[in-house]
């Protein structure tokens, strides 16, 4: 197991989070999520996108897409061009740019966009599969597909779209992806010259993926998941993006803007155990939590709400529960713990900024999302395992993102 150690200064600038966009199976924006994540509800129906004929799961979070887009500055070839993930990218960022009240961005002004994702742009890779096979091949519009395919093109359509410019940094790193996105961000405005990012991440579901985890057995075959239970049989999948404006204190406070949280820890580390398979004592989760502690500077018993990775599956919440035991030592009863992968599922590259969204959404209406799907929890549970809705004044959260290949990525929020 190697361990990436966070970078710490003592004079590193602060990064707030001024603006949150989200759009999930759940719904549409802050206050549709708010509430499904609030009750524990669940949101998953049928697969309509791809045929699951063949497949022993045929149900997943799939998100119900609006019609039009908001806002934008697209060309309206191109938009009539977006693919289904650039779609919820620009539904996002509208929603986050607008929260933290960017309008006012002077023309010019150099904004990074990091970006997390595992699937990107597959459902153009998918049609393009689809076409050249079929008999005859079809080479109509072939050439715009490969073009539309690459990941990159997907973040310059929210570029184009929200009207700004800036460096852009593409993270696939598994399910850590949209986490590590954010912290991103966050190095880049601790070292500057930068004063504002925008930082998130996506996928949507595909045919190729979805096939994937099916094959591995990995999908459980009785929805909703069941994050730590007992009998958990494994995960679902869903689909969405989250995007936060991110700020560096100053720039916040000389606006006059909202600010949500305090950016305060960052850890990461890798788990060479096995390509899927996490170590089954937690080694790197547990490397992962305590380096985004130790930046932020609080104990794990400062943290009032940890939302862990929690997918569902056997070896995973094993991993990840015994991971938090020794994070919290004697004090892991009073730590509060939910997954809240069992009301939307999970969205893979995508999964580590929407949970972090969560957060930002508990930490400003103070609650703890529960898991409501569970009964019976596993023993590896003792921890303060939330089943049911609560309200909770936080003021530290702490957020897992955990992928495959060993990619651990850790989130501390603090209120100001």
């Amino acid at each position: 197991m190697a361990f990436l150690p966070a970078l710490f200064s003592s004079d590193r600038r602060r990064v707030v989070v001024t603006g949150v966009g989200m759009i999930t199976s759940a719904g549409q924006g802050w206050r549709a999520n708010a509430d499904v994540f609030r009750s524990g509800r669940t949101a998953f129906r049928r697969i309509t996108l791809f045929d699951t004929t063949g497949q022993r799961v045929h149900q997943a979070g799939e998100l119900t897409l609006p019609q039009s887009l908001p806002r934008h500055a697209l060309r309206q070839k191109i938009a009539e061009r977006l693919d289904r993930a650039s779609r919820f990218l620009i539904h996002a960022g509208r929603e986050a740019w607008d929260a933290a009240g960017w309008d006012d961005v002077p023309g010019g002004e150099s904004i990074p966009l990091c970006l997390g994702t595992s699937a990107g742009a597959m459902s153009e890779g998918e049609a393009y599969y689809r076409l050249a096979t079929a008999t005859p091949p079809v080479r109509r519009g072939q050439a715009r597909r490969v073009h539309l395919y690459q990941t990159q093109r997907q973040a310059a359509h929210l570029l184009e779209a929200l009207d700004f410019n800036g460096p852009v940094s593409l993270v696939a790193n598994a399910c850590a992806s949209g986490a590590n996105a954010i912290g991103q961000g966050v190095r880049l405005l601790q070292q500057g010259p930068w004063e504002r990012a925008l930082c998130g991440g996506y996928d949507a579901l595909s045919q190729l993926v979805f096939a994937g985890f099916d094959s591995l057995q990995a999908l459980t075959t009785t929805l909703p998941p069941r994050p730590f239970a007992a009998g958990r049989d494994g995960l679902a999948l869903g689909e969405g993006a989250a995007l936060l404006t991110l700020e560096t204190l100053s720039s916040a406070r000389r606006r006059g803007a909202p600010i949500l949280a305090e950016i305060t820890g960052y850890g990461v580390s890798t788990d060479r155990h096995h390509l899927t398979q996490p170590h089954p004592e937690g080694d790197a989760a547990l490397a992962s939590m305590n380096a985004a502690c130790r930046e932020a500077g609080v104990s794990p018993l400062a943290i009032d709400y940890v939302n862990s990775h929690g997918t569902g599956t056997p070896l995973n919440d094993i991993a990840e529960g015994r991971a938090i035991q020794r994070w919290a030592g004697s004090g892991v009863g009073g730590v509060a713990v939910s997954s809240t992968k069992a009301s939307i599922g999970h969205l893979l590259g995508g999964a580590g900024a929407v949970e972090a969204a969560i957060c930002l959404i508990a930490m400003k209406e103070q609650f703890l999302p529960p898991t409501t799907t569970v009964e019976t929890p596993d023993p590896v549970c003792a921890f303060d395992f939330v089943r049911s809705p609560r309200e909770k004044t936080l003021r530290h959260v702490l957020t897992n993102s955990f992928g495959f290949g060993g990619a651990n990525a850790t989130l501390v929020f603090s209120a100001l």
